[in-house]
């Protein structure tokens, strides 16, 4: 499973926002922000201090891509 966090940077930059302003204004680490730099996993409650400082929804800023050798959970 990979996540892609490409919808987020192109977010902050339309709110002309870095990273380092979100990880000061939505007070999530910088480790977190490092992790989403890299397609990582980060927590529900990151993904929601995001969302609630950007003022969006966590479908504009994250995207699910699953595996493609997983077999499908019956």
């Amino acid at each position: 499973m990979a996540m892609n966090y490409d919808k987020l940077w192109k977010l902050l930059i339309d709110k002309k926002m870095n990273k380092t302003e979100l990880h000061e204004v939505a007070h999530v680490s910088t480790n977190a922000i490092a992790a989403m730099g890299k397609g990582g996993d980060v927590s529900t409650k990151v993904l929601d201090k995001i969302c609630r400082t950007l003022d969006c929804r966590i479908e504009d800023i994250v995207d699910y891509i699953p595996d493609r050798d997983v077999d499908t959970i019956k």
